[in-house]
């Protein structure tokens, strides 16, 4: 198959408009442009005709169609064995395929056999071999891709190799190797999966589920046989061991040591209470001796301390009588330096009240000048005020709205055009009379002067002496509107809202209106400058100003030496106030003393009543004394009786707390004992149970039979699995012997690429993938490489290469395939390029070769069919 033309319209940036590429030959054609020329969607566009169906619209498809919408139409020319036919799809609206013969023009196919038709040229879409050969923008076939990827050209690739070689060592390569290898992966594929596990669904994996299920089940079986088992021994435990604990020794053992133990309870709680007693009257012994020891020291305490009080308590009295006069001495001298003080301030202020009253007076005096000057103001503002208030009546009698005379004009204007067209649609009548008529026809009794035009409505009739009369009518229909009424009563309606005859009284009376406007701002601007705050705050300030007695304060003393007097004045009682200052403090001093010496003599005479109360009357303390030491002495001997009586008791005291735990130990074994053989019944009971159940259900028997069915299951999974080894140890050998065998395999391709890696390096040898059939090393210099590591120019250079070598295997097999290279070679260097394009000549001898390239100065060296695209339409 070879390309002559493609043609596209409504495809991505081409909205609305179509572009084609016309004189696709043999060998190398290019098509070299600037960026956003359409290169790339010219190869999307083919691509889309040759691997997209019609009928849907995949993501590729989409990408065709422009941002405005429509639908994407794509037209090639190509040319087979068979003839020349014209391939064509349209999808989205309107989707079509159809398939013509050019040489005749008839319509071969369409829809879906026209999409049958293209797979016939292409052999399996983009999984196909021609699928190899068309190489995206920025795509080598190099790079990591999906598996799934991978593994469709893997096997376009493999398929290709086997037909082109044929029988190729009958095992070891070639056909017969592929449908051994066929054989043994579908073998492989009944029994288990790509990675080794077994198949859902088949006869291994049944084997397995039935081998499991056996196997459950012979570990429950097995259970249950241990747990029968186990519930025998356990009953013959349980029931010995009730054997030993439900005897009649044991059992009056136990509560012969529970009536022992409540013995010993009882009595050590006799022998405990006569114990407490002892030791509540040893308390409260001990509690009286204190008691009176702590009473007669207090007693002998207070002795001294009153002997310490008497002398305290006449030096604090001597004390209280000093800080008395001395307060006494304070308190005169402070009342003497206030009352200078105060004779100072009352001369102080005397003096300041006369100098306020001359102050005052010149005060009055200056407002009386002021009142004068507000009075006139007033005056004239309130003058200006009144001419305001009449001007503002005027102005309200001849004021017109702002846009009423701009109405009014345009509503004569328009009057005036109603009336003007309505004169223009009248007929009307000219009269010529001759120079020598003496008579006059007349219209409607009024005679028509010569040259004069008159219209009329209606009819009108003309009397023409000697003659007659000639009756007119217009015959005019009736007007349908009456906009020139509407228009003339509006303005009869604006004249008498405004109180004027016509627009000229209007203009007049505005200009006046405007005239008396200007004269009544200049009487506000005069009247704020009279009254800016207003006349009510003038008139204010003329009622305060007229309060004020002029007469009542006249000046009769000098205010020089009234300031001379308020000075000294004001000294003295400077003078005066810093001695009341100085005496002060001391007061507080004679205070704070005399505070304290009370205060001592209050708290001294408090201790002395309180030891007073403790020791009583003077003549009966030694009495009491006496007394007091008397009680001491006879407690203490109580206190020592009880303490040797309680001691007693103490060294025959029993131990409550063991007695209780003994007891307590007895009684719990006893309710062991019985806890254990109520324990003991119920589990034979449940034991006796699960035996006759589990011996009615045979269970012993069961498990036998399921473990032999459980061996045979087993023998069944192992043949499989020996199989599966089998087939994939056959597999794996099969797998090795082709890869011993790659450079036969492989002896095609390489016989196409080495020629065209001797264009480019000298001493190259390149080595495939066995798994991708793709170049995976190269030797150079002595040295290996991977094509991972190689630079970006290099894989590319090699991506093409390889190309190349299958497009040749294409046509050698009777499957040509045109090589199409969307700018393919952007990391080539100048030297390298040119070797590039000698490969693509070399290969082009029987192989059409479509490059596209936005590199105008580096492939112009390229040579070849120059491609040009000119506008289409369909």
């Amino acid at each position: 198959m070879k390309i002559s033309a493609l043609r596209l319209f409504n495809v991505k940036r081409f909205a609305g408009r179509g572009v084609a590429i016309e004189g696709i030959g043999d060998g190398v054609n290019v098509l070299c442009a600037v960026n956003e020329f359409g290169k790339s969607t010219s190869f999307e566009a083919l691509h889309a005709l040759f691997f997209q169906p019609y009928s849907g619209t995949p993501g590729d498809v989409q990408k065709l169609r422009p941002y405005s919408g429509g639908n994407p139409l794509v037209e090639a020319d190509i040319t087979t064995a068979d003839g020349c036919f014209r391939i064509t799809k349209q999808y989205y609206g309107g989707r079509s395929a159809r398939v013509t013969d050019l040489a005749s023009g008839r319509l071969l196919a369409q829809a879906d056999e026209a999409e049958n038709f293209i797979a016939d040229l292409i052999k399996g879409g983009t999984a196909g071999p021609a699928g190899l050969l068309w190489v995206r923008q920025g795509v080598t076939g190099i790079e990591k891709r999906s598996r799934a990827e991978e593994a469709s050209e893997k096997q376009v690739r493999m398929s290709l190799l086997e037909s082109v070689q044929g029988e190729v060592e009958a095992v070891t390569g070639g056909q017969r190797m592929a449908k051994i290898m066929a054989a043994v992966e579908e073998g492989l594929s009944v029994l288990v999966t790509a990675t080794g596990k077994p198949k859902a669904g088949g006869r291994y994996a049944a084997a397995l589920e039935a081998r499991d299920g056996l196997a459950s089940k012979e570990r429950k079986l097995s259970g249950e046989v241990a747990a029968l088992r186990e519930s025998l021994d356990r009953r013959a435990i349980a029931m010995k061991r009730l054997a030993e604990l439900d005897g009649p020794a044991d059992r009056e053992e136990r509560r012969k040591a529970i009536t022992m133990a409540q013995a010993a309870l009882d009595a050590a709680k006799a022998q405990s209470a006569m114990l407490t007693a002892a030791e509540a009257e040893l308390k409260l012994a001990r509690d009286r001796r204190d008691a009176a020891e702590r009473e007669f020291t207090a007693f002998q305490t207070a002795l001294e301390k009153a002997k310490e009080l008497r002398a305290k308590l006449r030096q604090a009295e001597q004390r209280r009588s000093e800080a008395i006069g001395r307060r006494r001495d304070v308190a005169e001298a402070i009342a003497k330096a206030r009352a200078d003080a105060e004779a100072a301030e009352a001369a102080e202020q005397e003096a300041r009240d006369r100098l306020a009253c001359l102050e005052a007076a010149q005060r009055a005096r200056e407002a009386s000048a002021r009142l004068a000057e507000l009075k006139e103001r007033l005056g004239q503002a309130e003058a200006t005020r009144e001419a305001i208030e009449k001007g503002e009546a005027k102005l309200a009698l001849v004021k017109i709205p702002p846009n009423a005379v701009d109405e009014l004009q345009a509503l004569e204007i328009e009057v005036a055009k109603l009336r003007a067209l309505e004169a223009a649609a009248r007929p009307s009548v000219t009269m010529a009379y001759e120079e020598d008529t003496a008579s006059r026809v007349t219209m409607d009794g009024t005679p028509l002067m010569g040259a004069e035009e008159r219209g009329y409505d209606g009819q009108a009739q003309l009397s023409i002496p000697g003659v007659g009369t000639i009756t007119l009518r217009s015959n005019r229909p009736a007007r349908s509107d009456n906009r020139l009424e509407q228009a003339e009563a509006k303005r009869r309606t604006l004249l008498e809202s405004m109180g004027v005859a016509d627009l000229p009284a209007a203009r007049a009376q505005q200009v006046l209106a405007q005239r008396m406007d200007v004269e009544l701002r200049a009487l506000r601007g005069r009247l704020s400058l009279l009254a800016p705050e207003g006349l009510a705050k003038l008139r204010e300030d003329v009622a305060a100003h007229d309060l004020a007695d002029v007469e009542a304060l006249e000046l009769k003393e000098d205010p020089a030496q009234i300031r001379a007097a308020l000075a000294e004045a004001e000294e003295r009682r400077a003078k005066a106030r810093q001695a009341l200052r100085e005496v002060e403090p001391q007061q507080a001093s004679a205070d704070e003393a005399f505070i304290a010496a009370e205060a001592t003599l209050a708290s001294l005479k408090a201790e002395g009543a309180q030891v007073e109360a403790i020791l009583g009357p003077q003549e009966a303390r030694s009495e009491r004394e006496k007394d007091l030491s008397s009680a001491l002495t006879d407690l203490g001997r109580t206190l020592a009786e009880a303490e040797a009586h309680a001691e007693g008791l103490r060294d025959t005291a029993i131990d409550l707390e063991s007695v209780e735990a003994a007891l307590k130990r007895a009684r719990s074994v006893e309710k062991a004992a019985g806890n254990e053989i109520n324990t003991l019944r119920e589990a034979i009971a449940g034991l006796n149970a699960e035996i006759r159940a589990r011996s009615d259900e045979a269970v012993e028997e069961t498990w036998c039979e399921t473990a032999e069915r459980l061996s045979a299951a087993n023998a069944r999974v192992e043949a499989f699995e020996k199989e599966a080894a089998v087939l994939q140890r056959l597999s794996s050998a099969l797998e090795a012997a082709r890869s011993d065998a790659r450079e036969l395999y492989l002896k095609p391709v390489m016989g196409e690429l080495k020629p065209l890696l001797g264009l480019l390096f000298d001493d190259v040898s390149i080595t495939f993938d066995d798994t991708t059939l793709l170049p995976q090393t190269i030797r150079r210099n002595g040295q290996e490489e991977e094509v991972d590591r190689l630079s970006g120019g290099m894989r590319e250079q090699l991506s093409v290469l390889t190309r190349l070598a299958f497009a040749r295997l294409l046509a050698r097999d009777g499957r040509p395939a045109p090589v199409i290279l969307d700018d393919a070679l952007v990391y080539s260097d100048d030297d390298r390029i040119e070797r590039m394009f000698d490969a693509l000549h070399r290969q082009s001898r029987d192989q059409q070769i479509i490059v596209f390239s936005c590199r105008q100065r580096a492939f112009q060296r390229l040579g070849g069919n120059i491609l040009q695209m000119t506008d289409w339409h369909p």
